[in-house]
């Protein structure tokens, strides 16, 4: 009986690097992604390691990936949904992004999370006050869960009171 040869199989890099391409703008012609997670999802391919760099490189200055707006859009998304500062954040750095970056377009952001914490709070619990303690604890639970600060939290359970 003859034993299997293991084939060996060359990759020729230039068609790696148009496959590794051609994926990529597949991927960003369908939503945004942030270059750490296009790192991570084209790196699985094998042999891509030392071409995924200059790769990535080319593809931000085409401007056809760009972290400032992956994070942009994710903040918008993010805010819609309701979630406040503190999970966004928490997500951003999730995302591989930078906090220099992620700074940036938070306080670039015309966000006022006071409000936001408001109308997230009232969406869900509407405008009548909690019945009891365990009711109110639910509701503070709730807004820090969502990403709020203790202060967030504070002016959305005090706005029902007084609103």
């Amino acid at each position: 009986m003859m034993a299997k040869r293991e084939r060996k199989v060359v990759v020729n890099t230039n068609d790696l690097t148009h496959q590794l391409r051609q994926s990529a703008l597949i991927m960003l012609s369908r939503r945004e992604y942030s270059r750490a997670e296009l790192e991570q999802r084209l790196g699985r391919v094998e042999g891509s390691e030392s071409l995924l760099p200059a790769l990535l490189e080319q593809l931000q200055q085409q401007g056809l990936q760009s972290d400032l707006r992956y994070t942009e859009n994710l903040l918008r998304s993010r805010i819609n949904r309701g979630q406040g500062p503190v999970r966004i954040a928490q997500e951003l750095r999730h995302k591989g992004l930078a906090d220099q970056l992620s700074d940036e377009v938070m306080s670039s952001c015309e966000q006022d999370w006071f409000e936001l914490a408001r109308a997230v709070r009232e969406r869900r619990f509407g405008l009548e006050p909690p019945q009891d303690r365990q009711a109110e604890a639910k509701q503070w639970r709730f807004l820090l869960y969502r990403g709020f600060t203790s202060e967030q939290a504070r002016y959305a359970m005090r706005a029902r009171e007084s609103g």
